[in-house]
């Protein structure tokens, strides 16, 4: 058990490098829109205004499948939403570039980032604020430790979201 929980935390250790760098890669370009953004896989909105905890081992993300045509405008309410302190620390969008990780969906994710999935409380909190911003339908919420180690409906792995509403 030891060994298995070592192994995580060097994975989510190297998942924050990995993060830091895509939103160092990202910075120029927080502004465009992201069907015009071709050379990265993701641009980020990290939060400007109020506290927020810490990501921790239990951190996720509210996953958020939209239609190209529409990508655009989501991302905007949500960047902003953000930005502004009332969802997450951070949230990121998939951009024009093809990802082998997308599979045969022609929709673009965007992910709203939570510190903990056990948190229900601001993870629901999170949720609200998002149907807030016109996000109605259910969507999935997925831990990064499932992330982390390879768990994608494209892999064949069904039944991973924490939550789902």
């Amino acid at each position: 058990m030891l060994q298995r929980r070592d192994r995580i935390k060097k994975k989510i250790k190297r998942h924050k490098s990995i993060k830091a760098k895509q939103r160092g890669i990202s910075l120029p370009y927080s502004d465009p829109k992201p069907s015009e953004v071709i050379d990265d896989y993701w641009i980020y909105a990290i939060r400007k205004k109020g506290k927020y905890p810490k990501s921790t081992q239990r951190s996720g993300k509210w996953l958020i499948f939209v239609d190209p045509k529409n990508l655009d405008e989501v991302w905007a309410k949500i960047k902003e939403a953000t930005e502004e302190g009332k969802l997450g620390d951070c949230a990121k969008v998939a951009t024009a570039k093809p990802n082998p990780l997308s599979g045969k969906s022609k929709a673009n994710v965007i992910c709203v980032y939570t510190y903990n999935w056990a948190d229900e409380k601001d993870v629901r909190r999170v949720r609200e604020e998002l149907r807030n911003l016109g996000i109605k339908n259910k969507i999935p919420y997925k831990a990064d430790e499932d992330t982390f180690n390879g768990k994608y409906g494209i892999t064949g792995y069904t039944r991973i979201s924490k939550y789902y509403e």
